[in-house]
């Protein structure tokens, strides 16, 4: 059950958001094989001023279609995380027209006890899920 929160310069239309949404949707569910149901996505969209991002020296520019993915998730392999990150890029760029040095992704990882998906119950460790 992986939370994607993006972090993006506000100025996308509809159709453009949705493919967004999609084509990370389907890369989460391939990479991590999770559910196509196991969907969680929340965007904010920010000025452009309000996000100052560079490229930690490795000598590329960012464009107004920057991509900040923060991933919380239940710990996964590293050649899961590796595949995430590699068809994320692929896909935004063929998908959407998002180059990859516009995509930055974060995975913070967390356990079983740190979901609750209501109910006030833990349901991975009730065994519901």
């Amino acid at each position: 059950m992986p939370l994607l929160r993006f972090d993006l310069i506000e100025g996308r239309d509809q159709s453009s958001l949705k493919k967004l949404l999609d084509v990370a949707h389907n890369v989460v569910v391939e990479a991590f094989d999770v559910p196509q149901q196991d969907r969680y996505q929340i965007v904010h969209e920010h000025p452009e001023n309000h996000m100052i991002i560079e490229d930690t020296g490795l000598g590329f520019n960012r464009t107004k279609n920057l991509v900040v993915l923060s991933v919380t998730s239940k710990s996964r392999p590293e050649e899961k995380k590796q595949k995430f990150y590699r068809l994320l890029a692929e896909r935004l760029e063929s998908e959407c027209g998002i180059a990859s040095t516009d995509l930055i992704v974060s995975i913070v990882e967390n356990d079983n006890a740190d979901w609750s998906f209501g109910l006030g119950e833990a349901q991975f460790l009730t065994g519901k899920l």
